[in-house]
């Protein structure tokens, strides 16, 4: 990790620091911690147990990816390859945004491939990860809009989703229909780029225009494959839904550890509402996730938990989904990288 990243990653832990002391301040850290040491040390665990099954059904949307790319990897490599992925997201700012060009790194290193068909697929993922949870969200909404009457808040909320749900799929059309325009931009653009780099950095020798162009026509190619690949696409989106409904199931469960039980209907909007904070230059989308889930449960009519409880269910919830990528993509990211010293 170079000097700048290493500076942005801290500034976005301290950011993501302020904004938990903030929520902390909020609600009362003693009332707090009344009620995570009342929680269900069973209900955590099964917590834990969900989430490690969020994980294992995303790595089968990226081996599913990777399948269709030509890159073969066993479930359990997969597993451990997206679960680096996580890793690298949640640790560096904006996450899956900063944290892909290093699972790419991992993905070519594990899988012995080229980087740029590692970030085609790992790019491909993210974005057929968007689909289930933007169609759940709407789902959620659409069954509020029959039981109750929205509050401006969850009006603000469901607003950002429909507008997601408009313009993401747009740009992605839009993206797709310009893609060898695009590349040539991309090929224009990077060259002077990487030039300019090399003539800083003697022992960088800079790639020729070509083989510039090569490897961007090798990315846009990767994703073509896999966009054009109905059957991979049908598998992984089956698979991330499978992932979002386990991220659902285990807030869900988080409440009910601290025996505040919420009706599972509220999950559907809930957490694809707080995945979109994950876009915040905070890593991992730390903090800002926090607080975005927090609020939306306060908008909730159906959810009739104290703001201290929602908290304490959140952080039940975060610290498994956070900490346990954390801690398996952790080693896997220092295993391949002292195999690489070696």
């Amino acid at each position: 990790m170079d000097s700048d990243q290493l500076r942005a990653t801290v500034v976005g832990f301290l950011g993501a620091f302020a904004v938990l002391g903030v929520l902390l301040s909020l609600v009362g850290v003693g009332d707090l911690v009344d009620v995570l040491q009342g929680a269900s040390l069973e209900l955590v665990a099964l917590v834990l147990a969900v989430t490690v099954g969020w994980l294992t059904a995303w790595s089968v949307a990226l081996r599913t990816v990777l399948g269709v790319l030509g890159i073969r990897l066993s479930v359990v490599r997969s597993f451990l390859v997206f679960s680096g992925a996580m890793f690298s997201n949640n640790v560096t700012p904006f996450g899956q945004a900063g944290g892909e060009p290093v699972t790419a790194l991992l993905i070519a290193k594990v899988a012995d491939t080229e980087y740029e068909r590692g970030l085609a697929a790992i790019a491909s993922v993210d974005t057929l990860n968007f689909v289930p949870s933007i169609t759940l969200a709407l789902v959620g909404a659409a069954y509020f809009a029959t039981e109750t009457t929205f509050g401006t808040r969850l009006q603000l909320a469901t607003g950002v989703v429909i507008a997601l749900a408009l313009l993401v799929p747009g740009a992605v059309y839009l993206g797709w229909r310009n893609r060898y325009a695009l590349e040539a931009r991309a090929v224009g653009a990077l060259v002077p780029l990487i030039r300019r780099v090399a003539a800083i950095l003697p022992v960088f020798s800079a790639p020729t225009a070509a083989s510039v162009e090569s490897r961007i026509g090798h990315f846009f190619g990767a994703i073509e494959r896999v966009a054009t690949d109905r059957t991979g696409i049908a598998v992984s989106l089956a698979a991330s839904t499978l992932g979002w409904t386990f991220q659902m199931i285990g807030l869900y469960l988080a409440f009910q550890a601290i025996d505040q039980p919420v009706p599972f209907s509220a999950m559907l909007f809930v957490v694809p509402m707080g995945a979109i904070a994950g876009v915040t230059p905070l890593p991992g989308g730390a903090g800002g996730i926090e607080a975005v889930l927090v609020a939306v449960l306060a908008a909730l009519p159906s959810v009739s938990v104290s703001a201290t409880a929602a908290l304490g269910a959140v952080i039940i919830y975060r610290g498994a989904v956070y900490w346990v990528p954390v801690i398996i993509g952790g080693t896997v990211v220092s295993v391949i990288g002292a195999d690489s010293i070696g």
